[in-house]
């Protein structure tokens, strides 16, 4: 079968990616899964991952196959898997878990301390199959489409993920700010208008952002390189500031704001990355506020996200592609050329 794999480290997108035709995978264990790959979704991690970034985060042994956000057809199920059956269309949770260790027990699977990631740590989904376990497919409801689903798998339960956190200290009335209306924020605002009475406000620096925010749900805008965001904010909430802020930027000026801008008591959800946080202890101290790392979800969010996707709550923008374009992805999502979310198709 043909894979996308990283060879090397580097910097170059246009090269990042070569395609290898490699074998297609076995069945290893009893609990595991064969998926046929329908579609699966590129993502700024991906950028990263090519980048070294994870190096020292993740165990990684080159080449490996990427891509974490997948969904396609089950074409092979182990002996004791009873969730699923041949031709059943799933979604896959990116993580493998073992639903044994202490973390897993406790219901925090993304802790597991025996886990697989794909397209992190292991192959992953930009090929013709997926090798995955039990634990980590989740069966698609009739009519939901494997291409256009797939990128819930890291990118919607992620945004999902840091929604439900805030939505807990949100009530009616409260303000909450989404940094960034693209590939996760345009989901990460449908998901916190579907679950909560707050008032989104949705800030970014292109407009066409703020247009499409507008149509799925923020009761307000700001264009940041018009205003001053924090400013803007003191001047919605009568200066109180914004009891939830989900930052999918994660830049150095995206995370400076929080000292301005976030409530006393409230929290600033870090979720995309690349930047740093510089500030001093003591306006952490001074406003009581909290800065909260997000990464992915669990299993459970994902059947949760699935159910809000089949009620027509939650929608993806999503432009698709070539495997053979693959590396054209990589390039145009580094300079922010790709609108909602890019998924990749097998041959």
């Amino acid at each position: 079968m043909q894979a996308a794999r990283l060879h090397e480290y580097t910097d170059e997108m246009s090269e990042a990616l070569e395609i290898d035709d490699v074998d297609r995978p076995d069945l290893e264990r009893s609990d595991q899964v064969l998926v046929e790959v329908e579609g699966a979704g590129w993502c700024q991690t991906d950028n990263h991952i090519i980048e070294g970034m994870w190096e020292e985060y993740a165990p990684q042994d080159l080449p490996m196959t990427l891509g974490h956000e997948n969904a396609g057809i089950v074409a092979e199920v182990g002996d004791e898997v009873t969730l699923v059956e041949e031709g059943d269309p799933v979604i896959c949770h990116p993580v493998q878990t073992c639903g044994i260790c202490r973390p897993c027990r406790l219901g925090e699977d993304m802790y597991c301390e025996n886990s697989a990631f794909n397209g992190l740590t292991t192959d992953g989904g930009f090929a013709e199959y997926l090798q995955t376990n039990e634990r980590a497919v989740i069966p698609l409801p009739d009519g939901v489409d494997p291409t256009e689903i797939a990128p819930h798998a890291d990118a919607g339960i992620t945004a999902y993920h840091a929604a439900k956190k805030a939505v807990h200290e949100l009530n009616p009335g409260d303000t909450c700010v989404v940094i960034g209306v693209g590939g996760l924020g345009h989901i990460g605002l449908q998901c916190l208008d579907a679950m909560s009475a707050a008032d989104v406000v949705a800030a970014d620096i292109k407009d066409e952002a703020l247009e499409l925010a507008e149509e799925l749900g923020a009761r307000h805008t700001i264009n940041s390189t018009d205003e001053d965001l924090p400013s803007a904010i003191m001047d919605l909430t009568d200066d109180e500031g914004a009891q939830q802020v989900l930052d999918f930027v994660g830049a150095d000026e995206t995370t400076a704001t929080a000292p301005e801008m976030v409530a006393a008591g409230g929290d600033h959800h870090v979720i995309g990355y690349g930047g740093h946080i510089h500030e001093p202890c003591q306006a952490l101290v001074n406003g009581e506020f909290s800065f909260k790392g997000t990464l992915v979800g669990k299993y459970a969010e994902l059947q949760e996200l699935v159910a809000l996707v089949d009620r027509g709550d939650v929608e993806l923008r999503t432009e698709v592609y070539d495997l053979d374009e693959i590396n054209t992805v990589a390039e145009r999502l580094e300079h922010r050329e790709i609108e909602g979310r890019a998924v990749i198709t097998p041959p």
